[in-house]
């Protein structure tokens, strides 16, 4: 299917992997500008390589979107190297702090929501001039199914995920008579490093194969994931490039589940 992005401008942050990574290399392929980042410029580097892209349609430019500084030095080196931007897809963000309510002190909180709700905030305000001077545009943020589906065991997450589908929905109102798409996208339990990582403590904890690890928890903790597996990064990626192209005209303030049945309600 042809997109109707040639020549578009994408960032795409989190983009050294899993999602955010697959989301460039489809961009890429429909004929978009990609320029993506993270924090770590070796694993971007990398990333970029992997991707195989043409000379001028790929940029890997490292920032936190924690750090204002960052972020207004990756909007420079943005803008020069590719102009203003049309598309932004935010994906970085990680899982914070875990365990029970009574568990979780302070600083958890904090750290969690900074980078998973307050990052996307500081993202989209820097780059929020560009998306609004082209009358044509879009933006994608990375929610969850935690965020209408709340585990006990990672509140944090979930509560900066229910934020991201408000400032999705909210952002949809302010700027859509421009342009301006806003649209959120809900993957559920992801074949990402994140998950590893989930996984690899499962797996300690249980004493058990990593691959068990993975069957347990699909049993115990996700029992409507109907696949009975993790998703794959490509296939969120996919409903992200949809909601880029210009077959989502009519598409805004919506969030898209890719989560195998995991949410249990309409």
């Amino acid at each position: 299917m042809d997109l109707g992005i040639t020549g578009k401008k994408a960032l795409i942050t989190g983009g050294d992997s899993g999602i955010g990574w697959e989301t460039a290399r489809l961009l890429l392929a429909e004929g978009a500008t990609v320029v993506i980042s993270d924090k770590d410029q070796d694993a971007l580097d990398e990333a970029a390589a992997a991707l195989e892209a043409p000379d001028g349609a790929l940029f890997a430019f490292a920032a936190d979107i924690t750090d204002t500084v960052d972020l207004a030095e990756l909007h420079r080196k943005t803008s020069a190297a590719v102009g203003a931007i049309d598309i932004l897809v935010q994906s970085a963000g990680i899982t914070g702090a875990q365990g029970l309510f009574h568990e979780i002190d302070d600083e958890g909180w904090v750290k969690t929501i900074d980078v998973d709700l307050h990052g996307p905030v500081r993202l989209v305000r820097e780059f929020l001039p560009d998306l609004r001077t082209g009358g044509w545009g879009r933006l994608i943020l990375l929610a969850s199914e935690d965020a209408v589906q709340p585990y006990d065991d990672e509140l944090p997450y979930c509560a900066a995920k229910a934020g991201i589908l408000a400032l999705a929905k909210g952002l949809s109102r302010s700027y859509a008579r421009e342009g301006l798409l806003v649209n959120a996208v809900s993957p559920a339990f992801i074949h990402t490093p994140m998950t590893d990582a989930m996984m690899q403590k499962r797996s300690a904890e249980l004493g058990t194969s990593f691959d068990e690890a993975i069957t347990s928890f699909l049993d115990e903790e996700r029992p409507y994931m109907e696949l009975k597996r993790r998703g794959e990064p490509a296939e969120v990626a996919a409903v992200i490039a949809f909601l880029c192209s210009t077959h989502a005209s009519f598409v805004n303030g919506s969030n898209y589940r890719v989560d195998s049945g995991s949410v249990a309600t309409i």
